[in-house]
């Protein structure tokens, strides 16, 4: 939207002067414009671009963890042993959830 900057603007004591019915009649406007509208419908008519998957392949190769690896116990990550923090009763937990 474009903007007249050189057309005259309102003071203050125009500003004021708007009448107690015309700022009734606005506030009766705009909540009558209000629609209840449930979400849950209005998504399921949406549907993004290029959302259906089901023809697709998964194409990762999945490399079982190695000898030097372990999985922590509190996030389930494979980490390096050199991110081993502690190790207490076969529970391994890595440096970043043990901080």
């Amino acid at each position: 939207m474009a903007t007249d900057y050189d057309a005259p603007r309102k003071t203050d004591d125009e500003l004021s002067e708007d009448s107690i019915e015309e700022l009734k009649s606005r506030r009766v406007d705009k909540s009558a414009s209000s629609v209840d509208v449930d979400e849950t419908e209005q998504a399921e008519g949406f549907e993004l671009p290029g959302a259906d998957l089901s023809g697709e392949e998964l194409s990762v190769r999945v490399i079982p963890r190695q000898y030097d690896e372990f999985t922590c116990s509190r996030c389930f990550l494979v980490h390096h042993r050199s991110q081993l923090a502690s190790e207490s009763g076969g529970q391994m937990v890595c440096r970043e959830c043990a901080a």
